[in-house]
């Protein structure tokens, strides 16, 4: 059998640019190279598009990619791949399908989801309504609360108004919610402009920091005395969930320092729950992840209170991470299905959407030519 030509999209104009090359360089070297040709597609922090055996190392060293030729998808279902513009000549290179691995803005949020719907490739992962929702912090939990899920206490302004209405906003804040609260930006991941409130002379930096990411902010009421537990969840209309895992942050709470940077924090899968509780997480996550008609994978995150094990719904993450200390991976992996195997199964998956999806009509002849006058 001929072997299916990956494209692996990473970097991006995103905060977590750097977090996308760690996830791109495991999923790599995962693949299997009798089942898959990989074709690496970078996208630098300022947008440019290039794809060759050099681009992960590039970007990884920040190195000018000036002399590498140009390629990108162009919204035209009949190249089905790149194109690559070189002295006013075109060519293109087709692809099967495309692991999108850009966390966070103009890669998780449905606006690379959206070109390759327009492309028509195959494409692991969300689709463009459940990757906008899933990114957007306010929009999930408006979502949530409509599917009856358990959600903590919040608020949310816009990012001008936070500049320019300090005071408003904290009454607003002070309204809704008890410190310690979490300031974050709507839209992004990987815990970027994040901050942990204890009391009002904080929220105002916090605030300037989060608007400073994106155009709105939301307010969470922290919840007290709180483990961090997180599930795995893979499929499509019939999803399945992994077994849970718990995140032992090595800050005060799980920053992008304690994520990435300091190597202290610890995870422990599976988590040391009840039976109970750990059915109520994977049910839960279940519900998450078909109430914003997620897709392929998702990784949900939790709090669950250490006394009376009340279980809150805090996001969905669309594009989980993928480096060695990734949670998502870890729990399939814990639940008996191997890195390498997972992968097979997201690219299944994703070509089994787009078959469903290429099955729908997508014109109509109505009885007379109305429209020609």
């Amino acid at each position: 059998m001929a072997r299916l030509r990956v494209g692996v999209i990473f970097g991006g104009r995103s905060g977590e640019h750097e977090v996308s090359l760690v996830s791109a360089t495991s999923v790599i070297s995962a693949l299997d190279p009798e089942k898959y040709d990989v074709v690496p597609i970078g996208i630098t922090p300022g947008g440019k598009w290039i794809s060759s055996g050099r681009a992960l190392g590039m970007l990884k060293e920040r190195s000018a990619p000036e002399a590498e030729p140009e390629k990108f998808l162009v919204p035209e279902p009949n190249r089905k791949g790149l194109v690559s513009l070189n002295g006013g000549h075109t060519s293109a290179q087709s692809l099967d399908v495309v692991i999108p691995l850009i966390h966070g803005t103009y890669g998780e949020d449905g606006t690379l989801q959206g070109l390759l719907e327009l492309a028509d490739i195959p494409y692991v992962g969300a689709g463009v309504l459940a990757s906008a929702v899933g990114m957007d912090k306010i929009v999930q939990k408006m979502v949530f609360a409509t599917a009856g899920l358990p959600i903590t206490r919040y608020c949310w302004a816009y990012a001008s108004e936070c500049r320019e209405h300090p005071g408003k906003v904290r009454a607003i804040v002070e309204r809704s919610v008890r410190y310690p609260v979490f300031v974050k930006p709507a839209n992004t991941g990987s815990s970027v402009g994040i901050s942990k409130v204890h009391s009002r002379k904080e929220l105002a930096a916090a605030l300037a920091l989060a608007a400073e990411f994106d155009r709105k902010v939301i307010i969470e009421e922290g919840v007290r005395d709180a483990r961090e537990i997180e599930c795995s969840v893979l499929g499509n209309d019939d999803p399945i969930a992994s077994v849970p895992g718990e995140v032992v942050p090595s800050n005060e709470f799980y920053d992008y320092d304690a994520k990435y940077v300091n190597g202290k924090s610890r995870v422990v899968i599976p988590a040391p729950l009840t039976d109970a509780v750990t059915r109520k997480v994977r049910d839960y996550a279940l519900q998450a992840f078909q109430a914003i008609d997620c897709a392929g994978m998702a990784r949900v995150d939790f709090f669950v209170t250490r006394e009376r094990r009340k279980v809150f719904l805090n996001e969905v993450n669309t594009i989980p991470g993928f480096t060695a200390i990734s949670m998502y991976p870890k729990m399939w992996e814990a639940s008996g299905v191997p890195f390498r195997e997972l992968l097979d199964r997201l690219i299944a998956l994703a070509m089994e959407r787009h078959r469903e999806m290429s099955g729908r009509r997508t014109s109509f002849t109505p009885a007379k030519d109305w429209f020609r006058s």
